[in-house]
């Protein structure tokens, strides 16, 4: 099935052209000539676009998505910002919805904590197999198989979010140089300003393997710099009513901790709290199902 996108872009191209509608692909060459400016993630991307529209155009003979996503790459070419695919611009049936909006989900906030900036061809990756994951979706609307680039989106974010929590590099700095705030950058983050993250599909505390590579990389944090407390705290988005959600959060919280002592940190350092609905970290209003908000926050003192 095609997009109403794709069925308005694919008409109006038919009423111009007539049977030679497809004979010219301007955008696609345009995009194989061009020479992406910008910043390392919008050249990466721009790259990743090329690949994923020739191979619409010349394997998969799909000449809608091949402008579509032609047009998308020349866009970054030119340096400018271009998100992942709305969910709602496709045609999938409501269980595609919600997997696919929770993993854009983890992109966008991937994205917010400085991935295009700290990893940019891994982010651009991640962002193309997502679109390549979400346009074969809905070509395969009611197939429940795991598309190839689905797994291979999984694969770069759960990639994405380990190397988001891996501890930053060390930065020399001249004796010439003053040092903002006091702060001296050569030295390794204090772990009480250490900040994780895990995020959950909606409605449900299941920890996916994003999350559990995320609670490898905390161990490995205790491990070597071993915490007074370890601050484990719950977090709802804003569907369901607000106790529900306070429940929710603390069971999310709680298999946080579980899972935490199973890699061998100490029950006893763990405080574990939950906030519901409140403390979004994506204000939004009642009853919307934000991807970003449904979390728990570990952090150290």
């Amino acid at each position: 099935m095609k997009t109403l996108r794709n069925i308005i872009l694919t008409a109006g191209m038919l009423s111009l052209t007539g049977c030679t509608a497809f004979t010219s692909f301007s955008e696609v060459e345009a995009l194989n000539d061009a020479q992406a400016v910008g910043s390392p993630f919008t050249q990466s991307l721009a790259g990743e676009y090329r690949e994923f529209a020739n191979n619409e155009l010349k394997e998969m003979f799909d000449y809608p998505d091949a402008l579509h996503f032609a047009r998308k790459g020349l866009a970054a070419a030119s340096g400018n910002t271009v998100l992942p695919e709305p969910i709602a611009d496709w045609n999938l049936n409501e269980s595609h919805v919600q997997e696919l909006s929770a993993s854009r989900g983890r992109i966008i906030v991937a994205f917010d904590l400085g991935a295009r900036e700290q990893q940019p061809a891994l982010s651009a990756k991640t962002q193309a197999r997502f679109d390549c994951w979400i346009e074969s979706q809905e070509e395969h609307w009611l197939d429940t198989s795991v598309i190839a680039c689905k797994q291979q989106f999984i694969d770069a974010i759960n990639q994405l979010e380990a190397e988001l929590q891996s501890p930053a590099p060390v930065i020399t700095q001249s004796a010439e140089e003053p040092i903002a705030f006091d702060v001296n950058v050569a030295q390794p983050m204090e772990i009480e300003n250490a900040m994780y993250l895990v995020f959950f599909d909606w409605d449900s505390s299941k920890l996916g393997n994003g999350a559990l590579n995320v609670l490898d990389a905390i161990k490995k944090e205790i491990s070597e710099n071993p915490p007074g407390t370890v601050n484990v705290v719950g977090h709802a988005d804003t569907s369901g009513p607000k106790t529900y959600n306070t429940r929710l959060a603390f069971k999310r919280a709680n298999m946080v901790r579980d899972a935490l002592v199973q890699r061998g940190v100490d029950a006893n350092l763990i405080a574990v709290d939950a906030k519901g609905e409140e403390e979004l970290l994506v204000s939004t209003p009642d009853s919307v199902r934000e991807p970003a908000n449904r979390r728990v926050n570990i952090s150290f003192n």
